[in-house]
């Protein structure tokens, strides 16, 4: 009798329905909870930067593709070492093409990096850090963004998101400031509940969507107004036809003046403080 009542036991407490909540996965994972998971992760996320004293952030936002310089030029240099399989081999000159455009863009890579060490090292203070730098936490302008501050031994927020091929974060964002998240609009959140300057390099996608959700909460005064800066004049001006949307009806003339586009690291700054006059922005009192 005693052995069945081990027996016996030793179910019950190996049940799933015996586990405590928050010690259960499947619970906590179930469709159910997501309103919990929601809020979980905006709570987290809130309270570590609370506790890092952060009170306001620059968000940088760019291509994950685009790479150091001198990664770039190995890629060239190890594609045209490429035997070719003929005079006119289509796929061996649409790969070099291709790592050309790598290293003319790594540029980028530079600034973003240059600027993020200038910002970082003006406003970052022991008692309270302004202007941290925020990115999404991959490679690319993200990498280059966090290494800027990390060159000035100043911290850096990673934002990072679990994806179906996971992404890692990049080794230079401060490790008490690299969160994760579930949840794209809830990291969306927190890229702009501190934020007081969005800079965009080159990117794709994944760039495009923040900014324009940003210039659409600054345009519909869901969100004060704050520098958006876009840095690379040829890329933009190609990548999307602002005055066209303007010359169409469909944007407003002064919708224009919610951004400025610059090339250099020395030009966002210079946007930065031309908006706060030189000042540090104003402390957040209710992130929420």
């Amino acid at each position: 009798m005693t052995n069945v009542r081990r027996t016996l036991l030793r179910d019950i407490e190996a049940s799933p329905a015996y586990r405590l909540a928050h010690e259960d996965p499947d619970f906590l994972g179930s469709d159910e909870l997501r309103p919990v998971r929601l809020q979980l992760e905006l709570s987290k996320a809130e309270l570590q930067l609370r506790r890092q004293k952060v009170g306001s952030t620059v968000v940088v936002f760019g291509s994950a593709r685009l790479l150091p310089p001198a990664d770039a030029a190995a890629q060239l240099a190890a594609v045209q070492q490429c035997v070719p399989e003929g005079p006119e081999d289509p796929t061996r000159q649409a790969a070099i093409k291709r790592a050309e455009k790598r290293v003319a863009y790594s540029r980028y890579y530079v600034e973003a990096r240059r600027f993020a060490a200038i910002v970082s090292a003006h406003f970052q203070r022991a008692h309270r850090r302004d202007f941290v730098v925020v990115t999404g936490g991959g490679p690319g302008i993200m990498e280059a963004a966090n290494r800027g501050a990390h060159d000035v031994g100043a911290r850096s927020i990673g934002l990072n998101i679990t994806l179906p091929n996971e992404q890692a974060p990049n080794p230079f964002i401060s490790p008490e400031l690299c969160l994760r998240f579930r949840y794209f609009g809830l990291r969306k959140m927190h890229f702009l509940l501190r934020a007081r300057a969005l800079v965009a390099f080159p990117g794709g996608f994944g760039t495009l969507d923040e900014l324009f959700e940003v210039l659409t909460l600054v345009q519909t005064g869901k969100v004060g107004r704050l520098p958006i800066v876009l840095v690379g004049t040829a890329f933009w001006r190609r990548a999307i036809d602002f005055e066209f949307l303007a010359s169409e009806g469909v944007i407003n003339a002064e919708d224009l003046e919610l951004f400025s586009v610059v090339d250099t690291a020395e030009e966002i700054v210079e946007r930065l403080h031309a908006f706060y006059g030189g000042k540090p922005p104003e402390p957040t009192t209710d992130a929420t």
